[in-house]
């Protein structure tokens, strides 16, 4: 039998040969899933360099938008006299600013009335003000600084796109112009410039606080993160007593228009402590309205001004000739005929006063008397003592601007020369320096330094005692000078009623080119009351006009107000016993 084959199918034939090739949603799955992975390995790799190789300049990115410091306000110190009274003081205002960036954002300069309103409350040109704002490039420009309170309030209702206010304090001085130059003032900065203000800037200014915050994105604090204290400013309590301060301001700047001078001033001193009780001059400014301000109004003449004390300086002669042993009390001096030669140049009196005791010759301020005293001792001895008195030196207020004075040392000196010194030419002091002379000789010998912020050590010695002089002639020249203000003397209208005053006039011209001018310098100092002296004040007028140009009729009846104020305002009793100029010798040369 015959097998028959089976022959294959098509069907099975293609079966029997598989294709394996992947098609083609095979390949783009592939490459979908490859650029998945390398995205994932870059963003991990990117993830990796921000956190771990390089963050800190994304994380000041980030905390630059949201993190901010705020300051804490603080205020500059008071300046207080010795009893409390405010004399300078800080009040909150505010500065109005401004973003030129969000103005030209939000259109802010299309508002023109709004703009026109703002000019006219702050007191500027509305083109002017505008102008400050036209570079959107910046991001502040103050427009006005230490505005009122009531201003800032409008301001902020005119709600002006782009502008804003912000806190800061303004110097306030409650006395005006009565202290203005010792006082000094700050700038709109709230730093001090002139006076005090400047020479204690650093101790009337506070440390503020700030405080870290975090704000989210639109502007709202979320977070505080940090807070640190500030250091609160320090006040200043002042020797200066305002009640005596005003009283003698009010004296000096009347004299000034009265005497029709081109300046006045005056200080006043306690003798136990060489505390100022009273620095004035005059003219004087407004501190509080900066209009009239000007270098000449603002100088403290009282300690910047050197002039030459002329006759006020002449105890110094008769206290040096004591000093050297040249002379003791109860001596007579000839100055007949009231005139001599010394080396070609004349010394004269006013008139020929003849015989005189030394308490003649300061009560009759004799020039003759002071030369042949001042001749009778060594040259070197002489100047030690006024430079032992203070006279070249600064006085120890350490106020800006203040001179040490103007003397020529020279290696060597004519008799003329000499003489001059003897009676206040060829030297100039200041006021300031001037009163510490004569508060040595109140205190019986002992220099202080004097004080313009009150100490508060209430020990009795005082850094910078020293005794320059005897008591026993420190007292002998007191009771000298206390015939000035007796009849016959020149200093008669510085009487004050009920108290025994010492003091010295002094009238000097003013060196110009080539000599001396017409102008005087009028001064008076003294001393009260004498019995336990306690007060010393000088008054200078300085170039008066009319007819009134001696120092016995301008500034004589000045100190007398001024003193007499004090004294009363001190609540020092009275010492009414009256002496004679033969009694002031008698009692001298007994020890008295």
């Amino acid at each position: 039998m015959t097998s028959i084959a089976a022959k294959p199918t098509k069907t099975q034939g293609a079966g029997a040969k598989m294709n394996n090739r992947p098609g083609p949603m095979q390949w783009r799955f592939f490459l979908v899933l490859g650029i998945i992975v390398l995205v994932f390995v870059v963003l991990t790799l990117r993830t990796a360099f921000i956190q771990v190789i390089a963050p800190d300049a994304l994380i000041e990115q980030g905390d630059s938008r949201t993190l901010r410091t705020r300051n804490t306000p603080t205020y500059r110190g008071l300046i207080t006299d010795r009893n409390g009274v405010e004399l300078a003081v800080s009040v909150p205002v505010r500065a109005i600013w401004a973003d030129p960036k969000i103005i030209h954002e939000q259109n802010g300069l299309s508002q023109a009335r709004r703009w026109l309103a703002l000019s006219e409350v702050i007191g500027q040109d509305v083109d002017e003000l505008m102008s400050k704002v036209q570079n959107p490039g910046r991001r502040f420009v103050y427009l006005q600084r230490q505005v009122s309170p009531a201003m800032a309030d409008y301001v902020e209702k005119l709600d002006i796109p782009g502008v804003f206010l912000r806190k800061e304090s303004r110097r306030y001085y409650p006395t005006g112009e009565v202290a203005a130059q010792l006082i000094g003032i700050t700038n709109v900065d709230d730093q001090g410039i002139e006076g005090l203000e400047k020479l204690y800037d650093d101790w009337l200014t506070g440390e503020p606080g700030t405080r870290k915050i975090r704000r989210d994105a639109k502007g709202r604090q979320v977070e505080v993160l940090e807070t640190k204290d500030g250091e609160a400013a320090g006040n200043l309590t002042l020797t200066i007593d305002q009640r005596i301060q005003a009283l003698a301001y009010r004296q000096i700047k009347e004299a000034m228009l009265y005497y029709q001078a081109s300046s006045a001033s005056a200080i006043v001193l306690d003798v136990k402590s060489g505390d100022i009780l009273a620095m004035v001059n005059a003219p004087s400014f407004n501190p509080n309205d900066r209009n009239d301000i000007s270098p000449r109004r603002m100088r403290n003449r009282v300690i910047t001004d050197a002039f030459e004390p002329g006759s006020s300086l002449k105890p110094m002669a008769v206290l040096s000739a004591l000093e050297f042993g040249a002379v003791e009390m109860g001596d007579i001096i000839d100055t007949s005929p009231g005139w001599m030669r010394l080396g070609g140049s004349l010394v004269k009196d006013f008139r020929n006063y003849g015989e005189l005791s030394l308490a003649g010759i300061i009560q009759h301020s004799s020039n003759m008397g002071t030369s042949k005293l001042a001749l009778s001792v060594p040259k070197q001895f002489l100047l030690d003592t006024y430079y032992n008195m203070g006279l070249m030196s600064d006085t120890g207020t350490n106020i800006p601007g203040e001179s040490s004075g103007i003397f020529h040392e020279r290696s060597r000196w004519s008799d003329f020369e000499l003489a001059t010194l003897s009676f206040g030419y060829g030297i100039s002091v200041t006021t300031a320096q001037l009163a510490r002379m004569y508060a040595t000789i109140a205190s019986g010998g002992i220099k202080r330094p004097l004080n313009i912020v009150k100490m508060t050590d209430n020990s009795t010695y005082k850094p910078g005692e020293e005794r320059v002089i005897s008591e026993k002639n420190a007292r002998a020249i007191m009771a000298m000078m206390e015939t000035v203000t007796q009849d016959g003397g020149s200093g008669v209208k510085a009487r004050i009623p009920g108290y025994r005053v010492a003091g010295k006039t002094g009238t000097s011209r003013k060196a110009v080119a080539g000599g001396y001018g017409e102008e005087y310098v009028n001064i008076f100092a003294g001393i009260a009351p004498l019995n336990d002296p306690q007060v010393v004040t000088v008054v200078l007028i300085n170039e008066p006009g009319g007819d009134l140009y001696h120092a016995g009729d301008t500034a004589a009846p000045v100190f007398s107000e001024i003193m007499g104020g004090a004294l009363q305002l001190l609540n020092i009793a009275p010492d009414d016993r009256q002496i004679s100029a033969t009694q002031v010798i008698e009692r001298t040369t007994d020890g008295g």
